[in-house]
């Protein structure tokens, strides 16, 4: 009796496995030798359209790291709300919008700290109300960009401190980005702005003659972060290890001087990082 032999696998098949293994190892990053990111271009000083290009802190920022990791940035802009969807979906490797990392958004991405923010206040030049603090928010109209961490800190505020202290809620207005935000604030559409501080000196720049940060404290002091998808390490590993390098150079020095901005120390990571 002649022994049996082992079945050969169809060539095929063998190939069909081999492509199917080879384009799941690189789905890590969406293409080669770039790295995607969403961006939020109406975020000045952070992320903006100047010229039909992308420019901005972050902006630049991730072309510093896409050299470390020997890619190309790529930015696609993207309304801010809908920014953790596109993630989700694949749409691109990493979001890049100056997003504040708070303990609901690490329940469903993963993020990356690179900047400490926080928010101030702006109001009317020359107008009788000045808020110096949220707390001075209660009865009064307030406009804010949708989907910001803050908001949820406001309604918290609006109901736990305004009503029970016997005073009227927060009017809350939420509007697709900020400078529409402010620009409801020029038209009295709100009495005040909640934005980051950032975004609220930008705003001065601009505006000086008619608009002024009324809050003299940071509020809500709070780390920004890159958002990568749960499960999507190699890009994670990837952008821990290029931030690690980077902050080395001196363009990352130059870069934070440009802006006026400072690198978060380990102990503002240490205190400011939530627990998902």
């Amino acid at each position: 009796m002649k022994p049996l032999r082992p079945v050969a696998r169809p060539v095929a098949l063998c190939l069909s496995a081999a492509l199917a293994l080879a384009s799941f190892s690189s789905q890590a990053f969406l293409q080669p030798g770039k790295i995607i990111a969403g961006s939020d271009m109406t975020f000045f000083p952070y992320e903006y359209v100047e010229k039909n290009q992308p420019a901005g802190f972050d902006i630049e920022f991730l072309d510093g790291l896409a050299k470390m990791m020997g890619r190309k940035a790529e930015n696609i802009d993207t309304r801010f709300p809908n920014l953790i969807t596109g993630l989700q979906g694949g749409r691109f490797d990493i979001t890049n919008s100056s997003m504040y990392i708070t303990a609901e958004r690490l329940k469903v991405i993963d993020m990356v700290p690179y900047l400490k923010s926080g928010e101030a206040i702006l109001s009317l030049k020359g107008s009788d109300y000045q808020p110096k603090r949220p707390e001075d928010f209660c009865g009064h109209k307030i406009g804010s960009m949708g989907a910001t961490s803050w908001l949820q800190q406001l309604q918290k505020l609006s109901s736990d401190y305004c009503v029970k202290k016997g005073l009227k809620p927060i009017a809350l207005s939420e509007y697709s980005t900020d400078p529409q935000t402010t620009q409801a604030l020029l038209s009295h559409a709100v009495e005040a702005q909640i934005t980051d501080a950032a975004v609220a000196k930008g705003v001065i720049e601009k505006l000086g003659t008619r608009i002024v940060i009324s809050s003299d404290t940071l509020i809500y002091p709070v780390l920004n972060g890159f958002g990568v998808k749960k499960g999507n390490d190699e890009v994670k590993k990837a952008l821990t290890d290029a931030l690690e390098k980077y902050r080395q150079t001196p363009e990352y020095a130059a870069l934070l001087k440009k802006y006026n901005f400072q690198s978060p120390s380990e102990e503002d990571i240490s205190t400011l990082m939530p627990k998902p």
